[in-house]
């Protein structure tokens, strides 16, 4: 048995107006200081103000949002007592509203205790996620992704009642993204939508959603990094790939690509999508290497083997979808090695052994096609660094 979840999702340039027919008396908006600074936050609290609401702002969220700011916003709402809490923002902002979320019904609960495995009994506020990046794909999950800054890593959690009561998608709220977070989120995306198709927990529901959300990332990305705040359909498409993605790993997971990511990312402050996709072709030749991997479906979806009767068959299906992985994050300046990062090989090798174990710890590996054995993960790390393409 299977369960498909989504929120209520409101697509558009005027989708931000359905903020004014919300009922109840309270709004509590999750955010970053950027964000308040630039103006996103007093545009969403006009639209609160006229469904006659009472607003308060957190604006403390930053990258990668630690343990500790969930518990501060924790806090102030319970001071508060919203009926509605707002995340507005990257994954960042939506993942500190998701665990805000959670604790305030159940401040019983200490964050890395959020589990699918038993009900919330959410009763207390409903959440409003607002993205304005494109990847994360937050909006439509049920998954909180929190730093421990003690411990240099990353925990995620989640429950199937953290899922947005709903989602309002402007593309233009992305407008004005920097190239840089433009490649970064749109990587994310692709990465989830990858890891979607081809995880142990996929289904029938989540494979098409993943197919339509790689096709649009292949497509719009490039333009969306090059001319993102002109680009109108770009950011459009894109905003739907990431959306689509989400919904996709929401209702079957991600993979390895991600418990490294996770793992990386945590210790080295590495952003999300970009350590998530530095690592996707390195697990999907390692996946490769073993068969059944699906790619060469993927390949064959996006026409990447039209002209080539040898490129039906899925090694070469395959090899052709990594190629374009590797091509895309060349074509919009992604680094493709951990020694691009700035990473020194000492650096590497003293963090090795704790990168290992975070991995292994990561829920998301749990759906990995292909599972690590002996050295193997120890490998993938030092072949990342050198950028050597994986021949186990």
């Amino acid at each position: 048995m299977w369960f498909f979840s989504s929120p209520q999702i409101i697509f558009g340039e005027d989708a931000l107006d359905h903020l004014e027919e919300l009922p109840g008396k309270r709004a509590f908006i999750v955010t970053d200081a950027v964000l308040d600074g630039l103006g996103f936050t007093a545009r969403i609290s006009r639209h609160l103000h006229a469904a006659g609401m009472e607003v308060q702002v957190f604006a403390e969220v930053e990258p990668e949002p630690s343990i500790q700011t969930v518990l501060r916003g924790v806090e102030m709402i319970n001071a508060f007592q919203p009926d509605w809490i707002v995340g507005l923002g990257g994954g960042s902002s939506l993942d500190a509203a998701k665990g805000m979320w959670a604790l305030y019904e159940r401040p019983d609960l200490e964050p890395e205790e959020i589990s699918p495995v038993f009900d919330l009994n959410i009763c207390k506020s409903r959440m409003v996620a607002i993205p304005t990046t494109s990847g994360t794909g937050s909006e439509a999950t049920m998954y909180v992704i929190l730093s421990d800054p003690e411990q240099r890593r990353k925990i995620s959690v989640g429950n199937r009642e953290l899922i947005p009561t709903l989602a309002l998608i402007d593309p233009s709220l992305s407008s004005q993204l920097p190239p840089r977070v433009t490649a970064d989120t749109g990587l994310d995306a692709l990465t989830h939508a990858i890891e979607a198709y081809t995880a142990n927990f996929r289904n029938d529901y989540s494979d098409a959603l993943a197919l339509k959300a790689a096709e649009l990332v292949f497509g719009y990305l490039p333009r969306a990094y090059a001319a993102g705040n002109t680009d109108s359909e770009a950011r459009e498409k894109m905003a739907n790939a990431a959306t689509l993605a989400g919904l996709a790993f929401g209702n079957s997971f991600v993979g390895m690509a991600h418990a490294l990511g996770h793992s990386f990312g945590g210790y080295f402050k590495i952003p999300h999508g970009r350590a998530v996709a530095l690592f996707l072709p390195y697990v999907m030749e390692y996946t490769a290497n073993a068969g059944g991997s699906r790619y060469g479906e993927i390949a064959r979806y996006l026409r990447l083997t039209e002209g080539n009767d040898e490129g039906n068959d899925e090694q070469s299906g395959s090899q052709r979808l990594i190629d374009a992985v590797r091509g895309l994050e060349e074509q919009i300046g992604q680094p493709t090695s951990i020694a691009g990062l700035g990473i020194s090989a000492t650096a590497l090798e003293e963090a090795l052994e704790i990168l290992c174990t975070h991995t292994l710890s990561d829920s998301a590996i749990l759906a990995a096609p292909r599972m690590p054995a002996g050295d193997e993960l120890e490998r993938l790390f030092l072949y990342a660094f050198e950028g050597k393409s994986i021949d186990f």
